[in-house]
């Protein structure tokens, strides 16, 4: 209980306190000590009526103590103790998340950069875990979130910051989970402590954001997205594709929230991207079975999010509806078309696509150095499997 706590109040405080006094880096070490202290006392003394005050106040003590000591260097004692630590009461609290994935997405930052402190500031996770989470050493991480916490050194946010930085603060949240969803390398198909803490993050910024259509999209995009994940492997971890899934173990509690939220988005805020891949997973998740999926329905929405967001994977899913549309003849042209692009040259999923299609057509020969091709060039090991099991099913 207590730990599950402090977890969740640690974002909001450590908000609270950067908006206070700025210093990203001081901040968080008095936040720290707060909750170190925090930990230690409530078993034996009882959670307190208003814990976040108390470790507000904690943390404020602790950042006094430290402004004292650095000051008293540069003789400025006097200044500091004019100074008095937050209310002890819990502030309103409502911005607090948000503000502080603002402070993470500053746009002086770089996208790995943001997407570790987020992990490290408003998720938790340890320097271990995101570094096991991103698939890179420890200390690189480390060092990202150190230099993104200098650059920050001095930064405070108000609301003002919020419209111009929230794309930022969804691209991060959306990376994040779609890591989690399909890790991009490795032997692990997903990674649930991600996909969890984007969910998590995301539900927080709702709370403060709830009437904005994106956030809402994002949110429903994702839940409907991980409740699919129980049906994604076998019980050998084998990956299993969309169209063989038992949906019967599908999370229905998330589909019946994804599909509400993103119901609801559509029909009260300007459309946006985020809002247009959740209204397609919508479709997928409301078919009682890959048959009846409405494929038309979906090229639809593939060709809204083209004009709204084109990207090359907007451009790779299209042609997999377009397809299921206008048969795979049709969509192994779309394919070709779309493979000009450079950043889809050497991508496995065009390969991988293009097996499928010529599959259909029964090309088995060119289904299968298709299947081996998309195999040699993705990183994830299951994908790698499934690849390289389809084109030994094709063998003469």
């Amino acid at each position: 209980m207590t730990e599950r706590l402090l977890r969740e109040l640690a974002p909001q405080v450590l908000a609270a306190l950067v908006r206070r006094y700025g210093d990203f880096d001081a901040c968080e070490d008095a936040v720290q000590e707060a909750l170190l202290a925090a930990s230690q006392q409530w078993p034996r003394e009882g959670i307190p009526d208003h814990p976040k005050g108390w470790l507000i106040t904690t943390a404020s003590r602790r950042r006094i103590e430290q402004w004292r000591s650095e000051t008293a260097r540069r003789r400025r004692e006097e200044t500091v103790a004019h100074h008095e630590p937050p209310d002890p009461e819990p502030v309103s609290g409502v911005d607090d998340t948000l503000t502080l994935l603002l402070l993470c997405c500053h746009p002086a930052l770089k996208p790995p950069s943001q997407v570790a402190l987020t992990l490290r500031a408003v998720g938790g996770l340890t320097t271990a875990e995101i570094a096991r989470a991103s698939l890179v050493p420890e200390a690189t991480i480390g060092q990202r979130i150190s230099r993104a916490k200098q650059k920050l050194k001095g930064e405070r946010l108000t609301k003002d910051d919020s419209p111009g930085r929230l794309a930022a603060v969804l691209q991060v949240l959306y990376l994040i989970f779609t890591e989690g969803h399909t890790a991009s390398s490795g032997a692990a198909l997903s990674r649930v402590d991600l996909t969890t803490e984007a969910i998590r993050l995301t539900r927080q910024l709702r709370a403060d954001l709830p009437d904005d259509g994106e956030v809402t999209g994002l949110l429903a995009l994702m839940l409907l997205t991980e409740a699919r994940r129980p049906a994604r492997a076998d019980a050998s971890g084998a990956l299993v594709p969309l169209a063989e899934q038992d949906r019967s173990r599908w999370n229905r509690a998330f589909v019946e929230e994804g599909v509400s939220l993103i119901t609801k988005a559509l029909a009260t805020a300007p459309v946006g991207p985020y809002q247009l891949q959740a209204a397609i997973a919508a479709v997928h998740d409301e078919a009682a079975d890959a048959e009846a999926t409405d494929w038309a329905e979906i090229l639809t929405l593939y060709d809204l999010l083209r004009v709204v967001a084109p990207g090359p994977m907007v451009t790779l899913n299209r042609v997999v509806a377009f397809a299921q549309v206008n048969g795979p003849e049709a969509g192994l042209a779309e394919l070709a078309e779309a493979a000009k692009d450079a950043a889809l040259a050497t991508h496995h999923r065009v390969d991988a696509i293009r097996a499928h299609l010529l599959e259909r057509i029964g090309d088995t020969a060119g289904a299968r150095q298709a299947y081996l091709a998309a195999a040699r060039r993705t990183l994830s090991l299951p994908e790698q499997a499934y690849l390289q099991t389809r084109a030994k099913h094709l063998e003469p």
